[in-house]
Order: C-alpha cells, then sequence, then structure tokens
C-alpha cells in the first residue's frame, strides 16, 4: 500500500471517536492478515466507511467487507445467503449478502466466524491466490456527502437513559 493510500485511510479513520477509530483500525488489520492477498476496495461513502476484500482489480468479485459506523463495526460477507450458518448467527434477509455486527474486533477471532470467513474466501470466484501477502489497497470512491461519523447527541441519550 502506498504511503499516500495509508495516509487517506487515516484521514477516513480521523472522522470518528477515536474508539470507533481504534475498532476499525484492529478489524482491518486482522482481516489484512486474514485474506489472502488479492485486493482491498475502501470506499467512505455516505453511511460508513467500508473495506471490502476481493480476489481481484473488480469489486464484483470481493467476497467480505468491514463497514465502520459511528458506534460498531459490520462484518458483511457479500455472498453470505449460500453460507451454511447452523448457529444463526448472520444477519440479513436479502437473496445475497449476510452480515454480523462485531461486538468487539476479537470476534474476528471466534472460531465459527473465521470459519464463515474461510468459507467466504474458498468460494471467491475467481479464486484468491495462494500467497498470504496483506491485499493490495485501493480507494473507490470519497463520497461528497456523508453522514456524521460521531454518535448524535440524542443517540448517545437514548443510549445513556
Amino acid at each position: 500500500m502506498s504511503r499516500s493510500d495509508e495516509s487517506q485511510v487515516e484521514r477516513f479513520l480521523s472522522k470518528y471517536t477515536p474508539e470507533m477509530a481504534a475498532a476499525g483500525k484492529a478489524a482491518r488489520a486482522r482481516m489484512r492478515r486474514r485474506v489472502p492477498g488479492g485486493v482491498e476496495f475502501v470506499y467512505d461513502n455516505y453511511n460508513a466507511l467500508v473495506f471490502g476484500f476481493g480476489p481481484s482489480e473488480r469489486p464484483s468479485e470481493a467476497v467480505l467487507s468491514l463497514a465502520l459506523m459511528p458506534r460498531w463495526v459490520t462484518l458483511c460477507f457479500l455472498k453470505g445467503a449460500a453460507l451454511p450458518d447452523p448457529k444463526k448467527v448472520l444477519r440479513g434477509s436479502g437473496s445475497t449478502v449476510r452480515n454480523v455486527r462485531l461486538q468487539s474486533t476479537k470476534d474476528l477471532d471466534d472460531p465459527y466466524i473465521d470459519d464463515l470467513i474461510e468459507q467466504a474466501i474458498q468460494a471467491a470466484s475467481p479464486p484468491f491466490g495462494t500467497a498470504r501477502a496483506a491485499p493490495r489497497t485501493v480507494i473507490k470512491s470519497i463520497s461528497a456527502k456523508q453522514r456524521p461519523r460521531h454518535p448524535s447527541s440524542k443517540a448517545a441519550k437514548r443510549k445513556t437513559s
């Protein structure tokens, strides 16, 4: 990853609270170690900062992503409807995507979640390479208009009430 790409990712993360920025960095670092090469797509979009992971330059071939919201990180399985999930941890009812809201970045080390990640990687088409190199980062889009990256004061009041 180039120094300018990393600087840009740091600027994206700086919009969040220190706690959420740290959670996003930790989750991203774990996923970058976990995914065998390929490409990491970065989207600083309207709703969230998203890190997608796929085997090639084509975003449509991505199989996993992390979405950093103001109060949580979500791990998305972009073809998750096809994954066996006997414990029913994956959320979503659409025809393709499933997700799990991470309570902590340590959830990425949970054997069940790790197995789902491995299944998603193995099902990728085209397949990921065999090298365990970190994925190459590509900044795909930066939305001019974005929702606030800090929790709203109303939401914070509801949470503490």
